[in-house]
């Protein structure tokens, strides 16, 4: 099974714990102290630049008469709705930039240019994911309902479909984030009343979004219609499909670990944070990567934070990292290739029956539990968890043993 007691598994006391909480509320607590004018202004600067690109490209789009103007216009075009969709849209949902009280750009009134309702997703995703990360059968993040991602989720024989469901779940990651949203309203509704509205709002929403990219756009275009609207096609589909990496590299790769509902029963805030850090992962970017993809490349330090601005997690990151070394646990990071190789492997890999797998859930590469030290020889004083997964790496292939990637 996945994690039940976090403590045993990273090797930490309950004053270890503590100790690393007090540690990241001090992280917090220095970046809300300081927060002012310099990011008030990256927020409005980067909202600036997103609608001039926006309307470059949809300029680019009409007004170029050879193809690779249409090219250069709808990878804009795309470009300007994943900055919209991840660097704007999703970290205002989240109130980062609630303290500025601006009512333009607060978490209670923006509206992202993506088919499902920011509203609904805010419950999914705001309360659902973050605040149960990981844990198996209330997460519902975790494969979105289609995708096995742990060998703690039961095999179903449609499950031999999910490499299929992969590829159709992120060519339509917005539809699915929107259903997703839905759904998860729709179990806190109490009424079957409050079920329709919801479902209500849904079709609205998604009759305004539709309407704007396939019929105002076009239709604006006059005899050109065709140009636009396989444009407006292209651009939502290469920022579906960036979407679907950023969010699937940064949860489903080697080194997230998933948790069971035990894990949850009288959690403290510091074991909260502990299993934010345990449950996510990290892929290397530089300034750019980092700002295309809403600076979800940093996603540990996002999960710790999600309420912090997202211009802010470079220099938390360092923190982060230096107290993982303190407290001897592993983070997890890797280039953006190999963390989507590691996720596309687990994917493949768990659409089979348990029987023709190798390992199993205490000891697999993609979820382990804390069973899978047990085995193991007396810890040195001290050991954390990074140690304890060397050990049990070099225990089991005594001949073959490497340093591991997930340090």
């Amino acid at each position: 099974m996945a994690i039940s007691d976090i403590k045993e598994y990273t090797h930490l006391t309950a004053e270890d714990v503590e100790a690393l909480r007090t540690d990241l509320d001090a992280i917090r607590r220095d970046v809300t102290d300081s927060l002012g004018e310099r990011d008030a202004t990256y927020i409005r600067r980067t909202i600036a630049f997103q609608r001039a690109l926006d309307a470059a490209a949809r300029l680019m789009i009409f007004g170029s008469r050879a193809k690779a103007g249409w090219v250069a216009g709808t990878t804009a075009l795309a470009v300007a709705k994943s900055i919209e969709n991840m660097e704007i849209g999703h970290n205002v949902s989240h109130g980062q930039w609630d303290w500025m009280n601006d009512p333009e750009i607060h978490s209670s009134t923006w509206e992202w240019d993506m088919a499902g309702l920011s509203s609904q997703w805010q419950y999914s995703h705001n309360y659902r994911h973050h605040v149960f990360s990981n844990v198996v059968g209330m997460d519902d993040d975790l494969g979105f309902g289609v995708i096995r991602i742990t060998r703690d989720q039961p095999w179903k024989p449609d499950n031999l479909l999910q490499p299929l469901r992969n590829l159709l779940l992120a060519a339509t990651f917005e539809w699915g984030i929107a259903l997703h949203g839905l759904y998860a309203e729709q179990s806190r509704a109490g009424t079957a009343a409050e079920k329709s509205a919801d479902t209500r709002a849904l079709i609205g929403k998604i009759a305004r979004q539709s309407g704007k990219d396939y019929l105002i756009f076009p239709a604006l275009s006059g005899r050109r219609w065709r140009r636009t609207l396989k444009a407006n096609l292209a651009a939502n589909l290469l920022r579906n499909l960036w979407a679907y990496v950023v969010i699937f590299c940064g949860h489903f790769p080697d080194g997230a670990e998933k948790f069971t509902p035990a894990e949850l029963e009288n959690e403290t805030r510091a074991e909260w944070y502990l299993r934010q850090m345990l449950g996510t992962a990290n892929f290397r970017a530089g300034t750019v990567l980092a700002f295309m993809s809403g600076n979800l490349c940093y996603q540990i330090e996002h999960h710790l934070f999600p309420d912090l601005p997202s211009n802010r997690y470079a220099e938390i990151a360092t923190k982060v990292r230096a107290l993982c070394e303190k407290y001897d646990l592993p983070y997890t990071t890797g280039s953006l290739a190999r963390q989507y190789f590691l996720t596309l492997r687990t994917i493949h890999k768990l659409a089979l029956p348990d029987r023709f797998l190798s390992a199993t859930s205490d000891d697999a590469p993609e979820t382990a539990s804390e069973r899978k030290f047990r085995a193991l020889s007396t810890m040195p004083a001290g050991a954390g968890l990074r140690t304890a997964l060397r050990a049990a790496v070099e225990t089991a292939e005594p001949d073959r043993f490497r340093e591991s990637p997930r340090g």
